[in-house]
């Protein structure tokens, strides 16, 4: 049995990408941050499915959990590992506290590279001498190519990883681990139910208030009408299990809006359609 570990499980991406590896037959270890929710995860994913509780950015914890599989894989190696954990953060960059931002980049950037050093000694690890060594997967998002206002820091810590992986496949080539970039769309999860999701106060004294508080309707209405994370986590599960695989893939809901148009219009065309569209410039 292959096995694959899937960091941040507790919800959205990552869980689905869990329940779909599971399904198809992958052992798979999944990290989350709360001993409730690997209670949980247990029981909902139930066969093939092992938790591992630690936080991403503690180094420590992050190093247990690494002799923790390397311990139950009796000498085999993991097949993939799928960099998913992560948060988003929102706000404009002219007034987003600085420990924020720097948070953002500790989870999304800095934690996804401390993973892959822990675990990289399992990934070289090849099942038999004809078979292939592990797989890396970097979950991006749109916003690794398209940075939409008031999503900077998130924007931004996307597209690191997307350069950061390019790096890291040319490094590893050494080894014969090809790493993959994901960039997913909206996905509906219940976060954009959440309070964070719809609090729109917080920059409201200031001039852009009544512009992030458009951009948060619109956001969340995308979010809410995105894919499920079941559909995300197949699609992932499919990429994986591609023997020559692109080294990067979209999966975006209406992408001709959505995807193809942004990339398409020069830069400065795109600038006044969203400045119009929420209030950034006159209409």
């Amino acid at each position: 049995m292959k096995a694959v570990l899937v960091t941040g499980v507790s919800s959205g991406i990552g869980y689905g990408t869990a329940k779909e590896f599971a399904r198809c037959g992958y052992q798979v270890f999944g990290s989350v941050r709360k001993a409730e929710d690997a209670e949980r995860l247990t029981k909902e994913i139930r066969s093939n499915f092992t938790p591992l509780v630690f936080d991403v950015t503690d180094s420590q914890a992050l190093h247990r959990a690494a002799q923790q599989v390397a311990s139950m894989l009796e000498g085999r190696g993991l097949a993939g590992l799928i960099n998913n954990a992560g948060i988003a953060t929102s706000g404009p960059l002219a007034y987003q506290p600085l420990d924020e931002i720097r948070w953002q980049f500790e989870v999304n950037v800095i934690a996804p590279i401390a993973v892959t050093q822990a675990f990289l000694p399992l990934l070289k690890v090849r099942q038999s001498p004809t078979s292939k060594p592990g797989r890396i997967i970097n979950i991006s998002s749109v916003g690794g190519k398209i940075a939409a206002p008031f999503i900077g820091a998130y924007a931004g810590s996307k597209h690191a990883i997307e350069g950061i992986s390019h790096s890291l496949r040319r490094e590893l080539q050494l080894h014969g681990i090809d790493v993959i970039v994901i960039g997913p769309g909206a996905v509906n999860t219940p976060i954009w139910d959440k309070e964070s999701a719809q609090k729109t106060s917080r920059y409201a004294a200031t001039e852009y208030g009544k512009p992030f508080q458009a951009f948060q309707r619109y956001f969340v209405s995308i979010g809410k009408a995105g894919y499920s994370p079941e559909a995300v986590g197949r699609f992932i599960t499919k990429v994986f299990e591609t023997q020559n695989p692109k080294t990067r893939y979209a999966i975006v809901p209406n992408p001709l809006p959505n995807w193809f148009l942004p990339l398409l219009l020069p830069n400065h065309w795109l600038d006044k359609l969203i400045g119009r569209n929420f209030g950034l410039l006159p209409k």
